[in-house]
């Protein structure tokens, strides 16, 4: 009988303290805490010394985010969406393709009528000039406005400037890709480009850009024949026409697919005293190792962003210009439309691992994209279709959304222990900012997943925080399957292909950032309990 009342004591004992953990109390510090049959959480514990030198840690992966083409900054719903983002990120600057696109109207016929007179020996007209810059302008402007800053894709061919306006590339806009028929052409444009901005918003405002040249001409953007020597060649030709109208615009390149090219490019830049002040490439979570490095080896969608980031800046440390600044100006978790995925709160933890990954490799990294005001493949069709986008069409956050507005409140300096699943960092006031996730893959969601009970746990973080108050008071956030995930809401709704209204209504509530939930330590230690495909965000305030 002793026996039997000492197992049940340890029985009551033990749903207590689990319940302790789920409601981010202290419990025992065993090394996992049972979750049910068979199976036990696994625990991470973090000692900080919140005094602790620490190291800079610049938001180098909230400063810019890509978008879909140039002409949609008019939309009054991509507006939106970019208000959306200044409000909960650090966005800076925003890259899209196609500024030179027939949509935007930079040249048009009477550029090819232009080129032909002079061609003749006739003086251009005043009132018929080369360049219509209205729409150039008025997306510039639209930016501005916003507080975000244009990273300039240099793109695609004007048909008027085209050797083949035929050749286009298989997006719904059709952007030619074809090399220009006249170089001399190419350069009188970039240059009238350039002044234009200069004159329009001053060269202390433009200096602050970036010129980027091209995209992914490794794939079927660029028609040049071959594609690495017929690039290099537009690339020559684009950073001189900026530089010769002022030394101070910033350009770039090779921007290519899969961290393609970055060493031939450097050395090409070197032998052929070519400007380059940043190097720029591409990389995306289900890219292959084949693709990528060159070999035949399963790399994780969790791991190959980074491990492909690490090789294109060591190959820049080698390079003539070691000291270049590398900018992943696209990067997502997938290349294709996954709703599995980009749709779901798995992004949370994804997004989070790859930042703590590429800490100290990258001077930036651009999402792609911001938002699901995008037509690569047409105008969109339903909601939650696996798009690149934070935000889905009719402004419905996502659970990406809510996870890069979480990762905005870290702090600007990065404390040890570097922990595989938690960024532990400080701000300027001494609070203490943690992330803390659990990274699982994809679990083949569809429209009849059913997210698990809200009592079913992952991964417990046991926390100690020294030299800090030890009842500090802080709050939590969190996105994962309970919280800010609107795909809950959507699935409810039977996933409907054309949403109403008043459902529209429901998805935009459903999809905002949960309220955060206030916490305490205890005597200095605090316990928070993670769901699978869970990201949470602690705030611990110094007083």
């Amino acid at each position: 009988m002793m026996h039997r009342r000492r197992t049940t004591f340890h029985r009551i004992f033990g749903l207590a303290s689990a319940l302790l953990v789920v409601l981010g109390c202290h419990g025992p510090a065993n090394a996992a805490v049972a979750r049910g049959p068979g199976t036990r959480m696994p625990v991470e514990r973090l000692v900080i010394d919140a005094r602790a030198a620490g190291r800079r840690f610049p938001h180098f992966w909230d400063h810019m985010f890509g978008s879909g083409r140039a002409v949609l900054v008019l939309r009054a719903n991509y507006q939106h969406d970019l208000a959306m983002m200044k409000a909960a990120t650090g966005i800076r600057f925003v890259r899209f393709h196609g500024l030179l696109d027939r949509g935007v109207g930079l040249t048009g016929r009477h550029t090819a009528a232009f080129y032909n007179r002079h061609a003749a020996g006739a003086h251009g007209d005043a009132a018929d000039p080369a360049y219509n810059f209205s729409y150039v302008d008025q997306i510039m402007d639209a930016l501005l406005a916003h507080g975000v800053r244009p990273y300039v894709e240099l793109d695609f061919m004007p048909p008027a400037l085209a050797r083949d306006p035929k050749m286009v590339q298989s997006f719904w806009y059709h952007p030619v890709v074809s090399p220009p028929r006249s170089y001399a052409q190419w350069d009188d444009m970039i240059k009238a480009l350039a002044r234009n901005f200069i004159e329009q918003y001053g060269i202390n405002e433009v200096a602050k850009w970036y010129f980027e040249v091209w995209n992914e001409p490794n794939l079927s953007f660029w028609g040049g024949v071959p594609k690495q020597s017929t690039y290099f060649t537009l690339y020559d030709h684009t950073a001189r026409a900026l530089q010769d109208v002022s030394k101070r615009l910033r350009v770039g390149g090779p921007a290519t697919a899969q961290a393609a090219w970055v060493s031939a490019f450097l050395r090409h830049a070197a032998q052929a005293h070519v400007p380059v002040d940043f190097v720029s490439t591409h990389v995306y979570g289900n890219d292959t190792a084949k693709n990528v490095f060159g070999k035949n080896e399963k790399i994780s969608r969790r791991t190959m962003v980074c491990r492909a980031v690490r090789k294109v800046h060591e190959e820049i440390a080698r390079s003539p210009y070691p000291h270049l600044p590398l900018i992943l100006s696209e990067y997502n978790a997938s290349y294709s439309n996954e709703p599995d995925v980009t749709d779901t709160p798995y992004m949370g933890p994804w997004i989070a691992s790859t930042i703590r990954q590429c800490d100290g490799l990258v001077h930036m990294m651009s999402y792609w994209t911001f938002s699901d005001v995008f037509e690569e493949q047409g105008v969109v069709r339903k909601p939650f279709y696996g798009g690149f986008g934070l935000i889905a069409e009719d402004n419905i956050p996502k659970p990406a959304f809510n996870a890069f507005a979480l990762l905005h409140r870290l702090g600007h300096v990065r404390l040890l222990p570097a922990a595989r699943s938690a960024l532990i960092t400080r701000r300027r006031d001494g609070s203490l900012v943690l992330a803390l996730w659990d990274y699982s893959p994809p679990d083949g969601r569809g429209p009849k997943y059913t997210p698990p009970p809200a009592h079913r746990s992952s991964r417990v973080f046991r926390i100690s925080v020294h030299a800090f108050p030890p009842r500090a008071r802080g709050y939590l956030w969190r996105v994962d399957d309970h919280h800010g995930d609107v795909i809950r809401a959507f699935n409810a709704m039977g996933r409907p292909r054309w949403p109403t209204r008043q459902q529209i209504a429901v998805l935009q509530a459903a999809g905002r950032l949960a309220p955060a939930r206030p916490v305490q330590l205890n005597d200095g230690r605090i316990t928070i309990v993670v769901p699978q495909h869970g990201l949470a965000l602690l705030l611990l305030n110094r007083r």
